[in-house]
């Protein structure tokens, strides 16, 4: 299957700013077209430059940083799948670990948030991930087989719409990088776990994201069952998410 180049803009960027970094990757990938036979790419940028960076985007899938569970209503701040879905949105990443932390979201609010995304022909990007102290205890599988567990349990889950991206939250902007040994492990279990689930489970791509960079991705990608990357900070210049992308 093909990679899956994902970028999360998270907080970043101002108009201008966003413009020439969609700008930038694009030209980037018009110069190599051989990348695009390799690889999928996806951009999330905030909310409010979503709309700016669909103009400018043509190669690139347009994704959200997270969406509502709710279609409408009386959710003030809140961003419904329908809302995403009506401007072009393909992808939107739930669960991600800078979530669950700051707004508490729990795995059966990201379980249901998936569904209303799927109701809407979105594609689910479902971030997984262990905190430091909970590797460190030997509880990963643990941990990321509740998270799985939760978001397998909806119905609506198959390969066309649900990502799966392993994100170990010790390496998520820290320069810190799990090791080969780590990745295919965890990656592993989860490729485990989604057979066990389901019967396309071999079909779904499984993300790493964690400090991924142009100098350690052709290691990562030469991990078994990774199948691309969510990529955080490097996504920001054009020439170190472009390095990633050739490294797959």
């Amino acid at each position: 299957m093909k990679k899956l180049i994902a970028g999360n803009w998270k907080m970043n960027g101002n108009a201008k700013e966003a413009g020439a970094l969609i700008i930038g990757i694009e030209e980037a990938i018009a110069k190599n077209h051989g990348v695009v036979e390799r690889c999928d790419f996806v951009v999330c940028p905030p909310f409010l430059h979503i709309h700016l960076v669909k103009e400018l985007a043509s190669v690139c899938a347009l994704g959200a940083q997270d969406c509502s569970d709710k279609h409408h209503g009386a959710y003030t701040g809140d961003v419904s799948p329908a809302m995403l879905h009506d401007i072009g949105v393909k992808y939107v990443i739930l669960g991600h670990s800078e979530r669950r932390q700051y707004h508490m979201e729990s795995d059966s609010m990201i379980a249901a948030k998936a569904v209303a995304a799927h109701a809407n022909e979105l594609i689910t990007i479902v971030c997984v991930g262990e905190t430091e102290s909970e590797r460190e205890a030997g509880k990963q599988e643990h941990v990321v087989g509740g998270q799985l567990d939760t978001i397998l349990a909806a119905s609506t889950i198959n390969h066309k719409n649900t990502v799966i991206a392993y994100e170990p939250v010790w390496a998520i902007g820290t320069g810190k990088t799990a090791t080969a040994q780590d990745i295919a492990a965890m990656h592993g279990f989860i490729r485990g776990k989604l057979n066990e689930k389901l019967a396309d489970g071999a079909n779904i791509r499984i993300l790493y994201g964690g400090s991924v960079k142009p100098a350690n991705a052709a290691e990562i990608f030469g991990v078994a069952d990774v199948n691309g990357a969510l990529i955080g900070g490097a996504s920001l210049k054009v020439d170190d998410f472009m390095g990633i992308a050739a490294a797959a």
